[in-house]
């Protein structure tokens, strides 16, 4: 991936970070919603945008709310970034982002029992 590119995909996601958090109105999302990673296609027409949300379930909803506000988002990056267009938006889920939540959630249910402490006897 070239430096043009990740330098694209930095000031994609930072700016994709601002307007989902500060700019949207959107009673749905306002959960805790975030941008894991942004790839722009090497002719700068295609960005793929993978988000994670803290509670798995409605993450669905909250990617179909993104893709539908696609026209918004795009104008709103417009003002925020200089480039000569702006990429085809599509919104996925952040499948590690999901499995690590699983693991977390599955790591609370456990009963372990805590070692006791030898006092040196």
């Amino acid at each position: 991936m070239s430096n043009r590119q990740e330098r694209a995909n930095s000031e994609i996601q930072k700016c994709l970070i601002e307007i989902i958090q500060e700019k949207m109105n959107d009673p749905r999302l306002n959960k805790i919603i975030s941008v894991t990673e942004v790839k722009v296609s090497p002719d700068f027409k295609f960005c793929k945008v993978k988000i994670s949300v803290l509670d798995v379930k409605d993450i669905e909803q909250v990617t179909n709310i993104l893709q539908r506000s696609e026209g918004y988002i795009k104008k709103e990056l417009g003002k925020m970034l200089d480039m000569p267009y702006m990429p085809k938006l599509k919104f996925e889920v952040d499948k590690g982002a999901i499995s690590t939540m699983r693991v977390e959630e599955i790591l609370k249910n456990l009963n372990i029992p805590k070692e006791e402490e030898n006092d040196g006897e």
